[in-house]
């Protein structure tokens, strides 16, 4: 591995307790870990050197929720954020189609996404799609990615049974992987890939979990090889794939590729039940809109515990999709049962009775803090008295669980600086924090943020983001305003991945 020396650096400290120099000083990276910090290091022969001119030093950010596959996709897709309606998603449909003339050719298709269905006063129709679309294939992805609003001729593509509403939960997961290789090769690709992952470089991250649905092992093999090796990537997989990682003799956290510690295996992905905007979360309680329903489950418990077990055994660890708190109450049950070992995935709505539970088992919460500004309108509407138990990171750490921030892109952008100021300010637009009660400090939103690494200090890995700010003195806003430009350098295992200009 490369090695690298950081001049005149300030570490900014992610521990009231953590011991870091306060003020100007050197550290050197060498076979990817940090090996000295102190005043007027020594350059070693060959050794790059950069200066920082007393910028802050912090270690490297890491998402711990993405779909890479449809992040990189979204800049090829229809853009349908901030529709009100089925007759405004409709519109911009209809635009999307006569710009094809109203023929779409082989393999094409209008794939969009970003809408909230379940913010509209009603679902829209496959025949009102097929009225704008024709024989164009249209595939509408809800930006919770819990369903798909698709027309005839997409429906068919996939090989889905007709129907006029919308396709949903497991149905869609299992069709998901064909809408990318039917009508969207193009956006895919290596070099596709590779232009995100530069992207996100230049954010300070130096690695993400990968959760894409469909994805195999050689996939990423692939893309490495094919030059997407920026940054590190965990690669998720899910139980239809889990006898296949099995096999493989993987375990979380070893290598894809012999040597190469920066791809590694990821956990098992469980979606134990559904979103809060197709109101499929598992709940307690009824939903204020459908008193009839308090959502469902994905799996028995019997189903639930059996997953977790076969992973457990295999030496890999799940991350459990649960955003009702019923879901979480039954995932943390069947953790205790098998000792299998992970994360809750979102843990929007909890019971704060279940959080030494989780503690106690060492079960992370990853949470996606961007969700706040998207769903609190939604939240008060139909989870109505619930409110103050969203999000509850101030009673998560509180009660000693370790909380993973993350951003669920495309759900929201893949932009840690956005997720760490809406965990400390819960709020955008002006209005009111959002029960500020349970806001975490910008200090305890950065500790949330590096993949466990408290602080650079030698033996830390090699992973670091040299900023142009003090992230602990910043306001909310120029926390969020770090991703545009506010990056200087990122180091990914003594490799620059990122230099500002």
């Amino acid at each position: 591995m490369p090695d690298l020396l950081l001049r005149n650096v300030r570490i900014v400290p992610l521990s009231p307790r953590a011991a870091v120099p306060t003020g100007v000083v050197d550290v050197l990276v060498a076979d990817g870990l940090v090996s000295a910090v102190g005043e007027g290091l020594s350059r070693p022969e060959g050794v790059e050197a950069y200066d920082a001119g007393g910028r802050w030093l912090v270690p490297g950010l890491w998402d711990a929720h993405t779909h890479l596959g449809q992040w990189t996709l979204r800049a090829s897709r229809l853009d349908l954020h901030g529709t009100r309606s089925p007759a405004e998603a409709l519109a911009r449909v209809a635009a999307a189609a006569r710009a094809l003339d109203g023929q779409g050719g082989p393999g094409e298709a209008i794939v969009g996404m970003g809408h909230s269905a379940g913010t509209w006063d009603r679902w829209g129709t496959v025949s009102e799609l097929d009225s704008v679309t024709g024989g164009i294939p249209a595939i509408l992805v809800n930006h919770d990615f819990h369903h798909a609003w698709l027309n005839t001729a997409a429906l068919d593509a996939l090989e889905l049974p007709r129907r006029e509403d919308m396709v949903q939960e497991t149905e869609w997961y299992q069709a998901y992987p064909r809408v990318a290789e039917l009508f969207e090769t193009s956006g895919s690709t290596p070099a596709a890939y590779r232009r995100m992952l530069t992207r996100t470089a230049a954010l300070g991250v130096v690695g993400m979990t990968d959760f894409e649905v469909g994805i195999r092992l050689d996939d990423w093999r692939s893309r490495w090889a094919a030059g997407c090796d920026l940054v590190r990537i965990r690669v998720a997989t899910y139980a239809d794939q889990l006898d296949e990682a099995i096999a493989s003799g993987l375990r979380t956290g070893e290598p894809l590729i012999p040597g190469e510690d920066r791809l590694t295996m990821g956990p098992l992905k469980i979606i134990s039940d559904g979103s809060l905007g197709t109101r499929t979360a598992w709940c307690c309680d009824p939903y204020a809109d459908d008193p009839d329903s308090c959502g469902a489950p994905n799996q028995s418990p019997d189903e639930l515990k059996g997953l977790l077990g076969k992973a457990h055994a295999a030496g890999l660890e799940v991350a459990t999709h649960a955003i009702g708190d019923r879901a979480v109450s039954e995932a943390l049950a069947a953790y205790a049962a098998t000792g299998a070992r992970g994360s809750i995935e979102h843990a929007q709505l909890v019971r704060r009775e279940d959080l030494p539970l989780m503690a106690r088992l060492g079960i992370t919460a990853s949470v996606q803090p961007a969700h706040i500004l998207d769903d609190r309108e939604m939240t008060e509407d139909v989870w109505p008295g619930r409110e103050e138990r969203c999000f509850a990171t101030r009673w998560m750490l509180e009660e000693g669980v370790r909380v993973a921030l993350g951003s669920d892109a495309p759900v929201a952008p893949l932009d840690p600086w956005l997720a760490i100021a809406a965990a400390v300010g819960r709020s955008r637009d002006g209005k009111e924090p959002w029960h500020p009660e349970q806001a975490l400090t910008a200090q305890e939103a950065l500790a949330a943020s590096v993949d466990g690494q408290p602080t650079v200090a030698p033996g830390s890995r090699g992973d670091l983001a040299v900023l142009e700010v003090d992230p602990l003195r910043a306001s909310v806003e120029e926390l969020a305003a770090i991703a545009h430009g506010g990056v200087a350098l990122t180091v990914v295992g003594g490799r620059i991945a990122h230099r500002g200009a």
